[in-house]
């Protein structure tokens, strides 16, 4: 039973209680579900954080006295008024997370989750950080002030996995990767301007790009990638001088950039006197079958074009919000600048930990357990597909990140489709999320979320099912 499911019960049980009763002991409730003190101790935690309870050392846990009646509610009709006064004005923003907020969404214990945009708990080295957050807050100087651009210690090994040269002097330390795309758009590109974005992409950087008042421009994908004749022509036609891609393994296509359209991006950039910024997410989600990865495009560009962005998150922790920018020449004053302003410096605790964690054995180790895990995930739920939803299965399975892209039958309309999915039990996300023009009916699915292979394979019949019955 995982904590979700025994919140739920527990939930359910304590609404048996009188207002001020106690309930059942952590030892009863470990015996009554068979499950372990800290999931019990979790699972209470999040209900006196709710409400429904509320714990007294050395007494215990009791059921929360019913609450003050509500306030009454305010008129906030005015708001409107005043955060639609800018509309008008150019460069209008556009505050649009639908798409990041769907992406964040936690599925209920009983739906299969094939939405989230983070792993599972269970992928996750959580005793490792465990460890190296105990360490971290042990070392001399642990909450004080960081540099502002970061630990040089954490900098230096952001560099050497870059590679190409790269110097700990050319990285700024970040929190987390959307928050160092957030800051490359905001210093690279003026409110108003064009910027050029793959199609699909990711979500995140579509809500990013349109609250800094940017206006995104597509730029079409294919199973190599972004076109590089099609780049060019977008340059041209918009003028812009901001690309932004995922070269490997890309969110949501998992298509990986080849050598040659590599040099073509960049070359296509340099023509136009523009800069790429490089999100490379998904690196630390190889599949142990993939091979060897080609290196980031920022370890193949001496001249600075390349703004090259990535984050430990996904592979750690969703809390260990700790990413890097790499820049060169004045860009990396700008980033510095414009991050300053927005956020001063990531807490130094956190950047110690990180250090911590990556510089001991269990790193890599939880590495090759977490490669090894989504190579499997990827072949069981493939196979499940390929017997139950043929239609369904993309031509290529990437081996790398976690992410597939599911074309869906001509007629069929994605929204429609994860609607059907979700009544039989998954979760997964509708396809127009990343497109910025007309969208092509597909929908994404993480094989990361849920909690076991078994749980993929299952939710494969149920997109069968769903399929069915939208045909």
């Amino acid at each position: 039973m995982s904590v979700q499911e025994l919140t739920v019960a527990l939930r359910a049980l304590v609404m048996r209680y009188s207002p001020g009763a106690r309930i059942p002991s952590s030892r009863e409730l470990v015996e009554r579900y068979r499950v372990s003190p800290v999931s019990v101790s979790r699972a209470i935690r999040e209900l006196v954080a709710e409400g429904v309870v509320v714990s007294r050392p050395g007494a215990g846990v009791f059921r929360a006295e019913p609450g003050p009646a509500p306030a009454v509610r305010g008129d906030f009709s005015w708001q409107e008024v005043a955060l639609s006064a800018e509309a008008g004005a150019p460069p209008a923003r556009v505050v649009d997370a639908s798409g990041v907020l769907a992406a964040l969404t936690q599925a209920p214990p009983e739906v299969i989750d094939l939405n989230s945009g983070y792993p599972h708990a269970s992928l996750l080295p959580e005793r490792a950080l465990a460890g190296a957050l105990a360490r971290a807050a042990r070392r001399p100087g642990a909450w004080g002030r960081p540099p502002l651009e970061g630990l040089p210690e954490l900098r230096g090994w952001f560099a050497r996995e870059v590679g190409g040269g790269v110097t700990a002097a050319e990285v700024l330390v970040t929190a987390g990767g959307q928050s160092a795309l957030t800051c490359a758009l905001r210093s690279l590109a003026p409110p108003g301007a064009p910027v050029l974005v793959e199609s699909p992409t990711y979500p995140g950087l579509l809500a990013i790009a349109r609250a800094a008042g940017l206006r995104p421009v597509p730029v079409p994908v294919d199973a190599d990638g972004v076109i590089p004749e099609r780049l060019t022509e977008a340059f041209a036609a918009s003028g812009a001088r901001l690309f932004v891609c995922q070269p490997l393994f890309q969110n949501p296509t998992g298509t990986v950039l080849p050598v040659e359209r590599r040099r073509a991006v960049l070359a296509a950039a340099r023509r136009a006197g523009a800069f790429v910024v490089e999100d490379d997410f998904a690196r630390l989600l190889v599949h142990a079958d993939a091979g060897e990865l080609p290196p980031p495009l920022a370890a193949d560009d001496p001249d600075g074009t390349v703004v090259h962005v990535r984050s430990l998150t996904k592979a750690a922790s969703p809390s260990l919000r700790v990413g890097a920018l790499v820049a060169r020449g004045p860009a990396l004053a700008r980033l510095r600048s414009v991050q300053a302003v927005d956020s001063f410096f990531v807490p130094r605790p956190l950047q110690e930990a990180t250090l911590e964690l990556v510089g001991s054995p269990e790193w890599r180790r939880h590495l090759r357990s977490l490669a090894r895990e989504l190579g499997e995930r990827r072949q069981s739920f493939g196979t499940a597909l390929a017997r139950r939803a043929p239609a369904l299965l993309p031509a290529r399975l990437p081996r790398g990140g976690f992410h597939l892209w599911l074309p869906l039958p001509a007629g069929a309309e994605p929204a429609a489709f994860a609607a059907a999915a979700l009544r039989r039990g998954v979760a997964l996300s509708p396809g127009s999320h990343y497109f910025t023009a007309e969208p092509a009916p597909h929908v994404r699915v993480s094989l990361a979320a849920a909690e076991t292979a078994a749980r993929l394979t299952a939710a494969a019949d149920h997109l069968a099912d769903a399929l069915e019955s939208a045909a």
